[in-house]
Order: C-alpha cells, then structure tokens, then sequence
C-alpha cells in the first residue's frame, strides 16, 4: 500500500452517523481497489459557527468524533483543519489543491450536499468537475434514507434532545454516548445508598432530554450497565449547569480522573424534583431495578 497517497472523505462527521458511515466506506472500497491510504478530513470547529457566528449544539465533542471514525468508520487516518474566519475565506480551489498537493489526494469522496471555499462556492458538483480536470477521481455518495427520513446530524440531534435515545441510535448505526472524565460530586448518592460516576457535558455539546436512562458505562475494555441521570439536580439547590450522574450496578470500583463513555440505551423518566432525599433516594432505587430488568430481558445491544 502507498500511505503517501489517500483516498479522502470530506466532511465535518458530527455523530458519525450512517449516511457518514457510507462515505468512509465508500473511501476504504476506492483505496482498495488503488492500494492507497483512506483518510478523513474534518474539523475542529463547525463550519456554521464560523461562518453565522453562532454556537452549533453537537452530537459530541472533537474526541468523541475521532474515536467514532476510527472506531465506527474504520479509518485510522484523519486530518483535523483548523476552521477559522482565514480558513472560511479561502477560495474552494486553494483548499482543494491543498487536499491534493500537501495531503496527497488521488480521490475524493463527498455528500451531495458538501461545500467548502469562501462563500460555500465549492460545491461537490464542482469539485467532481475539477477533480475530472486535474486527474483525480471522485465519488458524490447518495444520501442514507431511513424509514423515509434523510439521516443527517439534525435530525439527530432533534432525537436526543426530545430524549429518543433509541431511534437516534437507529440513524447514528451506534448508541448516542456522552464521553468525559469522572470528578467528584457533591457525595450526595453515596449518602443515600446509591454513589455516582459524576461528569460534565462536554462544551458545545446538546444536551438529551432531562431525565434518567438506561446506559451503558464503557472504559478500558469493560461494558458496564448503569442507570444515568442527566438534568440540573432540582431536589438540591443548583447553579443550573447541567450534569451527568450515572450508578454503575452492582460496582464498587473508582474512577475519579479517568475518561469514561456513556451511552444512552433507553429513556426511563423525565427528571423531577422530590421533597426530600428519602423519596429521591427510593426512586433512584426503583430507576436502577428497571435498569435490571431491562438489561435481564434482553435489551443490551
């Protein structure tokens, strides 16, 4: 294989949904069939808060991303272009020779729906005509349809904040999972019988739907079922940030300061506030026997 030329998927991947998933598989096919690398180009910032200077609520965060293309995606190797306002300006042949020239480009693959360069004006219409000029291929990969609904990070993200964990899951191809490192609460679940994996959402990240769901705690190989609660803890005076509080069953480790990945498998209940810590302490009790029981009855994926 020649690693110094790479068949390249463009795109931003937030979610590394299926229609993504189709791009990178399209890319690993066309570098078979040449003996050449794939790879991936993305982003470090999302386009459209560049460019509407406005924040984009994410599927998740920068890491996040780059663990589910290689993980998801099967490719290892991704470049990662800083998108700033000089980025935003460059005209789309700069860029497009840039991805041939200093990345080693032999063959592009592209939604329909991908532009780049000042103004957008790189349409992928017309980077397949410049690439046809220039001696590169170019594969424009049709969009993945689903139950009638175009799979697009969107829509998705309209499922996880509704607090639809299960049919995100069908249009991402993988569970929606909150990755982040563990730091210590306020001890308050240890005082009632039920201690927490405490962590934060990630900046620029969409916040599911409060309220508490079935999870899956994955970290250093091991896949632990949990029950999480994601809100503003409105039974304890808050500051309004928004947490991420998840019981392990039936585990006793630590885990403060290491990076752990949550993925959320089933919503149970929207978050409420209780008049005292013994009726929170009992209904966080009733949340992880259903955690049980649904992990019992088969609905682990």
């Amino acid at each position: 294989m020649d690693k110094t030329k790479r068949v390249v998927a463009l795109g931003f991947f937030d979610g590394v949904h299926l229609g993504h998933q189709a791009l990178m598989l399209t890319a690993r096919e066309r570098a078979a069939d040449l003996d050449v690398s794939p790879a991936v180009i993305t982003f470090d910032a999302h386009p459209d808060e560049v460019v509407f200077g406005k924040p984009v609520q994410l599927l998740g965060g920068l890491e996040d991303r780059l663990e589910l293309i290689r993980q998801v995606g099967g490719i290892d190797d991704i470049v990662v272009l800083h998108f700033d306002e000089t980025f935003m300006r460059t005209p789309w042949q700069d860029f497009i020779r840039l991805v041939k020239d200093d990345l080693g480009a032999v063959h592009l693959v592209m939604g329909g729906d991908f532009c780049c360069g000042w103004r957008g004006e790189g349409t992928a219409a017309r980077l397949a005509a410049w690439c046809g000029e220039n001696g590169l291929g170019c594969d424009i990969v049709d969009e993945v349809v689903l139950d009638g609904v175009t799979v697009r990070s969107t829509y998705i993200r309209e499922l996880v904040t509704a607090g639809d964990v299960e049919k995100a899951a069908r249009y991402l191809g993988h569970p929606y999972a909150i990755s982040h490192r563990v730091e210590h609460g306020y001890q308050r679940g240890r005082r009632i019988g039920a201690p927490t994996v405490n962590t934060q959402l990630p900046p620029g990240v969409a916040a599911p739907r409060y309220g508490v769901y079935v999870t899956l705690v994955r970290h250093d190989g091991e896949a632990l079922p949990a029950v999480t609660n994601v809100g503003v803890r409105p039974t304890f005076q808050s500051d309004g940030a928004v947490t991420v509080e998840t019981n392990i069953l039936d585990y006793a480790g630590e885990l403060y300061g290491e990076r752990v990945r949550v993925e959320f498998l089933k919503f149970i209940r929207p978050e409420q506030r209780f008049p005292d810590t013994d009726s929170l302490s009992g209904q966080i009790h009733r949340d992880m026997a259903t955690a049980r029981a649904w992990f019992q009855g088969g609905g682990a994926p």
